[in-house]
């Protein structure tokens, strides 16, 4: 039996570590859950699609977004900006419907400031190592770009006890299994 209350899940890891994944496998067996599909400036990765994994907009449509306070959240992030639309939760929360976030720390500090009953979700790489060859073998970033953003992950990490839980995604169907647990055990509190 599902609250009446609806529930925000943001869900966080560092580059590569495995949360749209996650996400996605979340809403494969979760058909209750909508997910909120962030607009990002920067061009489509081999195999994504507008409107699905990102809303893919102008630079111009985005800056202006930030000027009529479109965004709950936005940064820029790796010279691309990116950001969540504040009407879209609203919308959804005022509905009851429970709202699923794949987003970056950054990001969800500032929608926890507004949010503050979320449910944060931190997901671990099972090393740097690790880390670093799931981003090598994406083959969708430069050895510039890889390095980059591996010195950001210690960054973002140092961050994980900012969140109420902490998976370690080492083995997939595992943190599938305890994100989908974490996320139900909200769902049927009454």
């Amino acid at each position: 039996m599902k609250n009446n209350t609806a529930n925000l899940y943001i869900i966080s890891a560092p580059s590569g570590a495995g949360k749209t994944t996650l996400c996605r496998a979340v809403l494969d067996r979760l058909k209750d859950i909508t997910y909120s599909v962030s607009c990002t400036t920067r061009s489509p990765r081999r195999g994504e699609h507008d409107g699905v994994d990102y809303n893919f907009i102008p630079i111009e449509d985005f800056k202006k977004g930030i000027e009529t306070g479109r965004w709950v959240e936005w940064a820029e992030v790796y010279g691309n900006y990116y950001g969540t639309s504040a009407e879209f939760l609203d919308n959804c929360l005022a509905s009851g419907n429970d709202i699923l976030l794949d987003i970056d720390v950054q990001g969800a500090m500032q929608i926890t400031e507004r949010y503050p009953d979320s449910i944060t979700i931190f997901i671990l790489p099972p090393s740097l190592d690790i880390l670093r060859s799931r981003l090598e073998s994406r083959g969708t970033d430069s050895e510039q770009s890889i390095v980059k953003r591996l010195v950001a992950v210690e960054k973002e990490m140092e961050k994980k006890g900012l969140y109420r839980h902490v998976i370690i995604n080492d083995k997939l169907s595992n943190a599938i299994s305890e994100l989908i647990e974490i996320i139900e055990s909200y769902s049927h509190r009454c």
